[in-house]
């Protein structure tokens, strides 16, 4: 029998107190073991809330820990350390944003992507900077979208 518990917890920074702790002690689970293996998984996510599953099997005690994957407009708004787009995109731009960091977005969120590689993850995430009001490299987000297509920035989606 497995039971699972959901929580949102800071990245990095889960602790045996609630929610995680008083949800995880009846279930009879190692607490420092959950926690530790959460923030090994949230660290990428330091500053932003992140859903978390953590699923127990009742007889063994093992666990597994799904890590959920902020929505992409926080994540860029983390790493711009702005408080939000510009609520009017297209004539206004809240901020300018390195094409670095849309690449580093995209790997962040690969999982939970709808696009095959990383070049296409980038325009994913260039989508979004269109509707929150950014530009990217002092461009338009939709601009850099046509030179990905044009290959002009190929050497920047090398894989991991």
């Amino acid at each position: 029998m497995k039971q699972t518990i959901d929580a949102l917890v800071e990245g990095g920074k889960a602790s045996g107190g609630p929610p995680l702790g008083p949800a995880l002690g009846p279930m009879g689970v190692n607490i420092n073991s959950v926690v530790n293996a959460i923030n090994d998984k949230t660290k990428d996510f330091d500053g932003m809330k992140v859903p978390v599953k953590v699923i127990i099997d009742t007889k063994t005690k093992e666990f597994d820990i799904e890590v959920g994957v902020p929505p992409t407009s926080a994540m860029i708004l983390k790493e711009l350390g702005i408080e939000k787009g510009s609520g009017e995109a297209g004539t206004t731009v809240a901020a300018d944003m390195p094409l670095a960091t849309t690449i580093k977005i995209a790997r962040m969120k690969k999982d939970a992507l709808l696009a095959k590689d990383l070049k296409r993850g980038t325009k994913e995430i260039l989508g979004t900077c269109v509707s929150m009001g950014l530009t990217v490299e002092g461009k338009s987000p939709k601009d850099l979208q046509k030179e990905i297509n044009e290959g002009l920035h190929d050497d920047l989606f090398k894989e991991d």
